[in-house]
């Protein structure tokens, strides 16, 4: 059963947010802002731009008050002990903005927006240091490595997955979802089209996992310059609106469209992945042919099609889930879920 949070909002929350300490910030629609104690009570709330939704709330890795919140084509900077006003607005997007992400060092904040592009604000300046334009539809989700400041992952409604080094313009590596189904299409079967929605990058920076409209969850390995699938997987039965790696070693939360928020763990199946004879082989086979430029950057080598991986734990939300977020309360683990209501629910992680 579920606790709830509410007096916090009267609209629908659409995203939330957990700093070091304990405190959440959660945005909602028309304007609202509200920050919460570890137990659930609001200890502030602020009235943005009431035509704008707050799509966004991201605490500062390195000073717990400072929290970032994306509101239509605005960013503002708040304390979040003291919701009195911003403590500075960045005005530099054209588009409404979806996600925001700030690097480990504080030195850069990502906004993907939209129009599909991607502002790297240098946060010392204030300034947009660089644009990234490469996903042709909206951009939906955007996360930097944790241990490479200048590194950093993107998805979008396009169906593209993007791997960025921000010392160049270009993505260094792309991965079509769409690719994948080709085959089962031309078959006729019809699927859902796996529009992505939500990216999240584990602790130790080796994997990331990507949801998409068609339920799957897909895993994928990064390395230096590249990435490659590793695992791929029916995750829930409608599109998968977030995905979310906990502290712990492969254990990732999805939540979707069917009001389910699943715990997967994912380290067994992506070991297996690893060591499959199989796909070394067609490693092999792969290096061994001279693809062009475009095509290095777009190739991959897929695992076993689906994995047959299940749920450690399943929670019947019942809502649409807009956004979930984790935390870690005096040894209490929670997940917390944000739906199409004015409240936040707050189930406990058990041991899987």
């Amino acid at each position: 059963m579920a606790a709830k949070w509410s007096d916090g909002h009267t609209s629908s929350i659409l995203c939330l947010n957990v700093n070091k300490d304990g405190l959440v910030a959660s945005g909602a629609e028309g304007g609202q802002l509200t920050v919460w104690s570890e137990e659930g009570t609001p200890l502030g709330q602020m009235q943005l731009q009431e035509a704008d939704d707050v799509t966004c709330v991201v605490f500062s890795s390195t000073s717990p008050r400072r929290l970032y919140a994306s509101h239509g084509e605005t960013i503002s900077v708040l304390d979040a002990r003291s919701l009195k006003k911003p403590v500075e607005c960045l005005h530099v997007n054209e588009e409404e903005i979806n996600c925001l992400s700030v690097n480990t060092t504080e030195s850069i904040l990502a906004v993907a927006d939209d129009c599909g592009a991607i502002k790297i604000i240098d946060l010392e300046s204030k300034k947009v240091s660089r644009c990234l334009r490469q996903h042709s539809n909206i951009c939906s989700s955007v996360a930097f490595h944790p241990q490479r400041p200048q590194s950093l992952v993107s998805c979008g409604l396009d169906m593209k997955v993007m791997l960025w080094n921000l010392q160049k313009a270009r993505p260094v590596w792309i991965r079509n979802l769409q690719e994948e189904d080709a085959e089962d299409q031309s078959a006729g079967q019809l699927f859902n089209p796996p529009l992505a929605h939500s990216l999240s990058v584990s602790a130790c920076g080796s994997l990331f996992g990507c949801g998409a409209e068609d339920g799957k969850i897909r895993i994928f390995q990064v390395t230096d310059v590249k990435f490659r699938q590793e695992l791929a997987f029916q995750g829930h039965s409608l599109g998968v609106s977030q995905v979310l790696f906990l502290p712990e070693a492969y254990w990732l939360l999805s939540g979707g469209n069917d009001g389910k928020v699943l715990l997967w763990d994912v380290s067994s199946e992506v070991e297996k992945q690893q060591k499959n004879p199989m796909r070394s082989t067609h490693r092999r086979k792969v290096r061994s042919s001279t693809p062009t430029k475009r095509d290095a950057k777009s190739s991959t080598v897929l695992p076993n099609k689906y994995a047959c991986v299940s749920p450690k734990l399943s929670i019947e939300h019942g809502e649409k889930v807009n956004w979930i977020s984790y935390a870690e309360v005096k040894g209490s683990r929670r997940v917390l879920v944000a739906d199409q209501s004015s409240s936040v629910s707050v189930y406990p992680v058990t041991e899987p």
